[in-house]
């Protein structure tokens, strides 16, 4: 990643400042990473961002780890999708990903391009496309396709991004269909996954039973995976009362019978409970991943704060350099 003229050592020295505003410095990084993305040039050349945990963790020891592996970081495009589709469009985006340092990336479509030539494409940047969210197939066709495709693309995971429905039947025959799905995966060598939202936590199917309860039951463990979307499981948290969203959202993890193999990295702003850009809402990310370690961790925000690129850069700065 470049920082511009020892942007990286102003960084550094920023974030071991005891008493900064998180909110603050990182909402500054965020505004100087949008005037440098409109003039197309390099990622980010802070003055300063913010940490939650200056000082010792629960073990009494100072920055026990700092940053999350550089080889774990990814983003989801549908985070920059108004610029992909748009302005300034789709290879100049993934250009300044590759900027920014991203080596991974979590696919939503291939914006008009076949798997074979995406990859093409990817592989010059130095970038890999290691998931995607594809919807439940409509017939094995389909399936075949999308597992394909991932194959194509070098992919390790494919993840069930949204199912909604206040019936109890409805999310007992999808988790059996994302059962068979996954069996089939398995055998192109790839890993199958769910990603939640809030309502899997809220919404009563009768007698209290909610589609969580039903998915982490019936999904095969041995097939399926989780890839618990963070701000959402806390919004779960926030909207059944729980005393501590942080502490039910790691409880979401650690309880699942379910391998937790991905993270959705996403921020919530403290006054409007939407979504923001990491390092500049409430939730405690190195509590969280101190938990739980996971093989990705996945910028995403679906309202970003400043701009689409703008949230890529911040979101990778943070997860480069916060302390767990």
């Amino acid at each position: 990643m470049c920082f511009g003229h020892d942007g990286e050592g102003a960084l550094r020295r920023s974030l071991e400042e005891k008493g900064a505003s998180r909110r603050t410095l990182f909402r500054g990084a965020a505004l100087g990473a949008a005037g440098v993305a409109a003039v197309g040039s390099g990622l980010v050349q802070p003055a300063a961002a913010g940490d939650r945990h200056p000082g010792p963790d629960r073990h009494g020891q100072h920055g026990r780890r700092r940053g999350v592996p550089h080889d774990r970081v990814s983003i989801q495009l549908y985070t920059l999708r108004a610029a992909l589709g748009g302005d300034p469009g789709f290879d100049v985006v993934l250009e300044r990903l590759a900027q920014y340092g991203y080596e991974r990336v979590e696919l939503a479509g291939y914006y008009g391009r076949t798997a074979a030539g995406l990859r093409d494409f990817l592989d010059g940047l130095g970038i890999r496309a290691t998931s995607s969210h594809d919807g439940i197939s409509a017939d094995r066709t389909a399936l075949r396709t999308k597992l394909e495709n991932a194959v194509t693309l070098g992919q390790r995971y494919v993840v069930v991004p949204y199912l909604a429905s206040s019936s109890l039947a409805d999310w007992q025959r999808w988790a059996d269909q994302m059962n068979a799905e996954a069996q089939l995966a398995r055998r192109y060598g790839l890993r199958y996954g769910y990603h939640n939202h809030a309502h899997e936590f809220t919404t009563d199917l009768g007698g209290g039973v909610t589609p969580w309860e039903v998915l982490t039951e019936r999904l095969d463990p041995r097939l399926v995976h989780l890839e618990v979307d963070l701000y959402w499981a806390y919004t779960g948290g926030v909207a059944v009362g729980a005393a501590d969203p942080d502490r039910f959202a790691i409880d979401v993890v650690r309880q699942a019978p379910q391998r937790v193999l991905q993270y959705h990295v996403k921020d919530r702003d403290a006054a409007t409970g939407d979504m923001a850009d990491l390092g500049t809402g409430v939730i405690d990310f190195p509590r969280i991943f101190r938990a739980h370690r996971v093989e990705e961790y996945i910028v995403e925000n679906d309202t970003p704060d400043v701009t689409p690129l703008t949230s890529a850069a911040v979101g990778h700065l943070y997860l480069d350099h916060v302390r767990w």
